[in-house]
């Protein structure tokens, strides 16, 4: 059973805070899939000014507009657009690369287009993760691979308890299903082909990644912004749900430091949760109105009228582990992260440069040492936000 932080956590209380090491990632290969992403967006520019190599492999962007083109992400990578379904193309992809590192993202990342075609979400997510490991698997070079799942991997009991990294995988839809059953082919790749030596494999669960540039459809933070940059009131679906939210470049953070400290231990390779504190486990109300006081100028929303699709009501993630044996822990807590999502949104609508803002954060996050950082403010929405 889940429960809180626990004694674990009271082992670390003087702990160091890990930092990405630059020196690990310069001149590094890097094969990440799902680079045309929200998520992957961020993570390519954040390696490439880590001076990576980063070799691309990913569908088209997923929206119109999206971080990926706003933010000229093809001229930090090599860009291959492909399918995780097509085994070939990826074998080749990833032989062209002879990657050092690979970090396994691209997936149908949405619970609602997993009802639509669960048959799609599954080959995705399922069959797409295991296409990622038979390629990685015959790669001489490789030293680590990162798979990355979600917090809804786990058999959620709707408990008030986070859940750690041993509890069962499940899923009630087809979205955290499909996730659920890429855990199990992780974990028996890592047992039967990379047990002996060689690649480390490892997964990461993270929360609800909410951060500037992100215009999915079906997800909160973009169709508030969406919304309210339209002069609308946007409508919410599932107010009271519970869920762990953190910045974009928290769970990101921690990925580039468990590869970093994956590359020298391989008693790492296994399941990782990267999430916020407990006290940033909040409803989707809370940040309705947090986002809608931010921007101003009498914002506000409504509740969705029609009857929704079954969704998770309740889900924290205990994050322990990753704090005792990473030195991992979140660097904005939610109020921050909430700011700064705003402050993005809103000066790219006026304009700004969509790449310099993501940069910028990323900048301002790696130079944190915990907590919000004091960076430069600016006007949005008749708010001063921090930028």
């Amino acid at each position: 059973m889940g429960g809180g932080q626990g004694p674990l956590a009271d082992m670390v209380g003087a702990d160091v805070m890990s930092a990405v090491d630059p020196g690990f990632w310069r001149g590094k290969s890097v094969f990440l899939t799902g680079h045309t992403g929200f998520k992957g967006a961020w993570l390519s520019l954040w390696l490439a000014r880590l001076g990576a190599s980063v070799h691309g492999y990913a569908l088209e962007p997923p929206s119109t507009p999206n971080l990926f083109d706003l933010a000229r992400i093809g001229q930090a990578v090599t860009d291959t657009r492909a399918d995780l379904r097509d085994l070939d193309a990826l074998l080749r992809a990833m032989d062209d690369a002879r990657p050092d590192v690979v970090i396994h993202m691209a997936a149908q990342s949405l619970v609602r287009p997993g009802y639509e075609d669960p048959a799609g979400t599954f080959a995705t997510n399922l069959m797409g993760t295991v296409h990622v490991l038979e390629a990685a698997r015959r790669q001489p070079n490789l030293g680590v691979a990162l798979m990355i799942t979600t917090d809804k991997c786990y058999e959620n009991r709707e408990w008030v308890w986070a859940y750690r990294e041993d509890e069962p995988m499940g899923g009630f839809d087809p979205y955290s299903a499909s996730k659920g059953c890429a855990e199990l082919a992780i974990s028996a790749y890592r047992r039967s082909f990379f047990a002996a030596g060689g690649a480390r494999i490892a997964s990461a669960r993270a929360g609800n990644v909410i951060g500037g540039g992100d215009w999915a459809r079906d997800r909160l933070v973009p169709d508030i912004m969406v919304a309210l940059a339209e002069g609308r009131r946007p409508f919410i679906r599932n107010p009271e749900a519970v869920r762990p939210w953190q910045h974009v470049l928290e769970p990101l953070s921690g990925y580039l430091v468990l590869c970093q400290k994956l590359w020298r231990d391989p008693s790492l390779a296994e399941g990782w949760n990267f999430g916020p504190a407990d006290e940033d486990a909040r409803p989707v109300r809370w940040i309705a109105d947090r986002l809608c006081a931010l921007w101003g100028e009498g914002a506000g929303w409504d509740t969705q009228p029609t009857r929704q699709p079954h969704e998770a009501h309740h889900l924290r993630l205990d994050c322990s582990k990753a704090r005792a044996r990473l030195g991992w822990r979140p660097r904005w807590d939610l109020g921050a992260a909430l700011e700064r999502i705003v402050a993005w949104y809103g000066s790219q609508a006026g304009g700004a440069d969509a790449r310099a803002l993501t940069e910028t954060q990323i900048a301002a996050y790696d130079s944190a040492q915990g907590g919000a950082d004091g960076i430069g403010r600016q006007a949005v929405g008749g708010q001063q936000l921090v930028g």
